[in-house]
């Protein structure tokens, strides 16, 4: 870009802050309109909940910001790259995405917008573009290259559906074409891809993988979403209760960067409902390979009966000596060390190793709240690894 380019894009950061999420939501009714085969692709829950809009004002307005460096953003880059090679998005998304933005700008600010703004800002999208494109096309390399490793949509076989609770269901799902299952970083995840009738479109989710590496199968473990007629509840209403034992469902490749990253160090893993699904492949792995380091089991949840994975977690407890589980539910019949009523509260619980790393996943929320707990009492934000589900809305490290 050149450097008059770089400064208007900066002089468009006030606006940005103040009319982001206008612009945005003009964006995403414009290519829909005009483009509506992309519904397919889009998780359209989030478009009516607002949250995909949301998030790319943070984006956009990220990149404004950082618009002579953008390196700094390599990290949001590479988690936006991952969920983008599980939708199996392509270069030709790009020039889509791209002319309907330009668009948006011009029609939302008018007589603002610049013929100069304007060309500034396709030289900005161009460069990012750039980036994210040869950015994933390195983790499309990297998926074909591993043994058993695809990109875009494979068929596979539920085999189990399995009862975790009142509200989770966990799905077995091994390869229709009997090929070998690519491994998978623990707490990474894949796509799901359904047809859904009541709205006539292909809809992908995410979901944690929540087994370790078995080199057989995939195990996600998913909470049916009250209400079946919103978009956000269709996909697991449908997996619930219309895909049975046998169907076949299509699957991206595992994805993410919200890893476990191995060592000695002592780990404590913190959840809430159903965002312990990345932290239990992470445990289970941690314990067939048998790590020595202690670690930490913190969950909470509304009542035993919408306990997933109790059990496991008490076995596992019970058998594991350097393993320690603290359970928060909102009523009990009488605490224990291990039981507690409430909501997770880190306070509660005896102090934890200064040099341990935290995996934090649940609401965004209950991430916000430990994470500041856990800087306040000095761990270092460098220590703490959090995801949240759904498009990004936090800001913490």
């Amino acid at each position: 870009m050149k450097p008059v380019q770089i400064e208007l894009v900066k002089a468009t950061v006030p606006v940005l802050k103040e009319h982001g999420r206008t612009l945005t939501t003009h964006f995403y009714q414009r290519m829909f309109t005009h483009n509506p085969e992309l519904k397919n692709i889009f998780n359209m829950g989030n478009q009516q909940n607002g949250k995909q809009q949301a998030a790319l004002a943070m984006a956009v307005l990220a990149y404004a910001e950082h618009i002579e460096n953008p390196a700094v953003l390599l990290p949001v880059v590479d988690s936006i790259g991952h969920k983008h090679a599980s939708l199996d998005i392509r270069p030709e998304h790009y020039q889509i995405v791209g002319k309907h933005l330009i668009a948006s700008i011009a029609e939302v600010l008018g007589a603002a917008a610049t013929a100069e703004i304007l060309d500034a800002w396709t030289a900005a999208y161009q460069q990012l573009a750039s980036i994210m494109m040869g950015h994933e096309a390195g983790i499309y390399e990297q998926k074909t290259a591993s043994h058993g490793g695809w990109t875009g949509w494979r068929p596979f076989i539920v085999k189990q559906k399995i009862k975790e609770s009142e509200e989770i269901t966990s799905f077995l799902l091994y390869p229709a074409d009997n090929g070998p299952v690519a491994d998978f970083q623990p707490g990474q995840y894949l796509s799901v891809r359904l047809f859904l009738p009541e709205i006539n479109l292909l809809q992908p989710r995410q979901y944690s993988i929540s087994c370790a590496p078995n080199g057989e199968y995939y195990r996600i473990s998913v909470k049916q979403e009250a209400g079946s007629t919103h978009p956000d509840g269709m996909i697991s209403n449908a997996l619930h209760h219309t895909v049975k034992e046998g169907d076949m469902i299509e699957v991206s490749a595992p994805a993410g960067i919200f890893v476990l990253q191995e060592n000695e160090n002592p780990v404590v893993f913190i959840s809430g409902g159903v965002g312990q699904t990345p932290l239990l492949s992470m445990l289970e792995h941690l314990l067939n390979n048998d790590h020595k380091q202690t670690k930490y089991w913190i969950h909470g949840c509304r009542g035993e009966e919408v306990h997933a994975f109790k059990n496991t977690i008490s076995n596992w407890t019970a058998t594991e000596n350097n393993l320690v589980s603290h359970i928060f539910y909102d009523k009990v019949s009488q605490e224990t060390a291990q039981l507690k009523q409430g909501w997770v509260d880190l306070a509660a619980l005896p102090e934890m190793p200064e040099d341990a790393t935290y995996y934090i996943c649940g609401p965004a929320g209950f991430i916000k709240k430990h994470f500041e707990y856990l800087t306040a009492k000095g761990i270092s934000p460098g220590a703490i690894r959090f995801e949240e589900f759904g498009p990004a809305s936090l800001q913490l490290n």
